[in-house]
């Protein structure tokens, strides 16, 4: 009985540990300009009024901020050059 509890936690957290790694994020390359000069950037637009979020997905950064017409804008920028795509 204890051979078959114990096989059993076994499985379970090798097929749990897995799913865990799926869940990782990468993580921008090592010479990536520092969020700051890009939210920098972003904060010298025309009409910008505040930043709401920033994601980083798919190997880009997306800011999005909101402009003093209260309009909801999205920016996507490379990482390593700092130039939105």
């Amino acid at each position: 009985m204890r051979i078959v509890l114990l096989a059993t936690s076994l499985a379970v957290l090798l097929v749990s540990g897995s799913a865990f790694a799926a869940d990782e994020k990468t993580l921008p390359p090592p010479n990536a300009k520092k969020l700051s000069e890009i939210i920098a950037k972003v904060e010298q637009r025309n009409d910008f009024r505040y930043v709401k979020e920033v994601d980083w997905d798919s190997g880009v950064y997306t800011v999005t901020y909101y402009s003093s017409d209260k309009a909801k804008v999205e920016i996507s920028y490379d990482p390593v050059t700092g130039e939105t795509k």
